[in-house]
């Protein structure tokens, strides 16, 4: 939901103020009120703004550390779809990490990163 909102992806998130990733990003938002600086640009001028700022306090309860302090999807579907529902306060997400500090390796929004996986079959042979 995060990344629906942001029209970021957490995987490649590069932000030059700091070197969270895009859950990081979105909670330093969050904490200090500027959650909706993560508007993707299409929905800027929308009249959703209440709806987004929802989007991205039910998203980051959905990504709560310890399973206890996440909503069962019975309960998202409650918090998005009835505006009266009041949300519990979100702690920090569970996966909220730092990047190293220097810029290698660093990905800009536009760049694809790509891995090799080294697959072996292993077959079973009877006695």
């Amino acid at each position: 939901m995060l990344e629906i909102v942001s029209g970021m992806k957490n995987r490649n998130f590069f932000q030059a103020d700091h070197h969270y990733n895009l859950l990081g990003h979105v909670w330093l938002l969050w904490k200090e009120g500027r959650a909706l600086e993560l508007l993707y640009t299409c929905m800027e001028d929308s009249h959703l703004r209440s709806q987004v700022l929802r989007c991205t306090h039910v998203g980051l309860l959905c990504i709560q550390k310890f399973t206890e302090d996440k909503p069962i999807m019975s309960c998202v579907l409650s918090m998005l779809t009835n505006e009266e529902a009041i949300l519990p306060q979100p702690k920090q997400p569970g996966y909220f990490k730092e990047r190293s500090s220097g810029n290698e390796g660093a990905l800009s929004r536009n760049e694809e990163s790509s891995t090799e996986n080294a697959v072996t079959i292993t077959l079973p042979e009877a006695r």
